[in-house]
This record gives structure tokens, sequence and C-alpha cells, in this order.
């Protein structure tokens, strides 16, 4: 069996002296989709975090190609791609600004690349608008516009389908799709009913604590 891309054992957290999980395990592979499920307050959000190296306050391990996360935190952050809950965009700057700022650096990544990209988000008309006169699925959608251009082997997206229309729901799904037969690794959250075949979950209501549980 070959090693996972990202591999959690024995994970806990607490949060405002609450257990959200204990003894949490998950494990992703190339071309592997895993859903993270839970209610609203569950730590579906702060579990992202601690994957995507953000958040240390938790016991347990997490591994990287199977080495500890610590030990290789600069190559792991190499070859991920987060999006968090919000979009993290500059409001005063266009999508193209912003998407120019999101990927510098990025080889082989010119104007010409980053207009596709925001063509392939229904964004090309307003790639010169600053993007405070965007609409909220707008402004998710020029952050989502990264994953366009990303050749990066994992994934994490923290409800990557908040307040995006029919049409980017579909084009998303058919992105993540594409990008699992690629052979990259996605880890998500989302309240949207997920139709991406091959798609695995995990419901945080395995990992919660009994109420006697405490550290």
């Amino acid at each position: 069996m070959p090693v996972p891309l990202l591999q959690a054992s024995g994970l806990s957290c607490e949060r405002d002296d609450r257990l959200l999980f204990v003894d949490l395990e998950l494990a992703v592979a190339p071309g592997d989709l895993l859903q993270i499920e839970g209610p609203n307050g569950s730590g579906k959000t702060t579990l992202l975090r601690m994957l995507a190296g953000l958040h240390t306050g938790f016991e347990g391990e997490i591994r990287w190609c199977g080495e500890p996360l610590a030990r290789q935190r600069e190559h792991f952050l190499r070859n991920l791609l987060y999006i968090g809950h919000r979009p993290g965009i500059k409001p005063l700057l266009t999508p193209l600004e912003n998407l120019r700022a999101q990927l510098s650096g990025k080889p082989g990544v010119g104007d010409e690349q980053l207009e596709s990209a925001l063509d392939a988000v229904a964004l090309f008309p307003f790639i010169h608008v600053p993007c405070h006169h965007l609409s909220a699925g707008q402004q998710r959608r020029v952050a989502l516009a990264a994953l366009y251009l990303s050749d990066e082997p994992l994934w994490i997206l923290d409800e990557a389908f908040t307040a995006i229309d029919k049409d980017g729901v579909a084009s998303l799904e058919r992105l993540l799709h594409k990008r699992m037969s690629a052979g990259g690794a996605v880890i998500l959250t989302t309240h949207h009913p997920l139709h991406v075949d091959g798609a695995r979950s995990l419901s945080l209501a395995r990992f919660a604590p009994a109420a006697e549980d405490s550290f």
C-alpha cells in the first residue's frame, strides 16, 4: 500500500475549554477526495487548519509523506494549496491583482494564465474591477481561481462552495473530479451536497468526546 500524502493519528483538540474531537484518524492518498462532515461548531475548520499547519494546539500526530509534519514543514507548504473559509482577498485590488499577488513567484504564470483562470470562474468581465465592488460569490470565485493554476498535490478547502451559484458549483465539482483523476488529493468541508464520483466522507461525530472526557 502506498504511503499516504497526509495522515493524522490520535488527534484531539480543545477549544474554549471544550473538547472538539478525540483520537481522530484520517489519511489521504493521491487521487483521494475526503469531505469532512459535522454540524457547525464541531471543529471542521479547526481540523482543516490543523491539517494545513496553521493550528498547533492539539494532541496527536500529523505526517506528510510518512514523516512528521514538523520535520518538513517547508516542503509540505510548497506542496499545499489552502483556501480558508474567508476569501482572503484584498478589497481594494482587482481580481487580476489579487490572483497575481496570490501566485507571485509561481513559475510560468503570467497575466495570460491569470486571465484564463479568472475566465474559468466567470470573472473575466470583472478582472479590472476593485473587489469591494463585487458580490460575496464573486469575491469567493477570485480565491477559487487559483485552483485552475494549481499543481500542488494537496488541496485543503474550507467551505469552497459558499456563495457560489449553480453553474459555479457544477464547474467546481468538475474541477475536483479532474484533480482526483490527475492524482491530486483534496480535503474539504462543505454544506453543499457533493456530486463527485469517488469522494469519501469522514464524520466528526465518530470522534466526538464522551461527556466525561477531558485532557
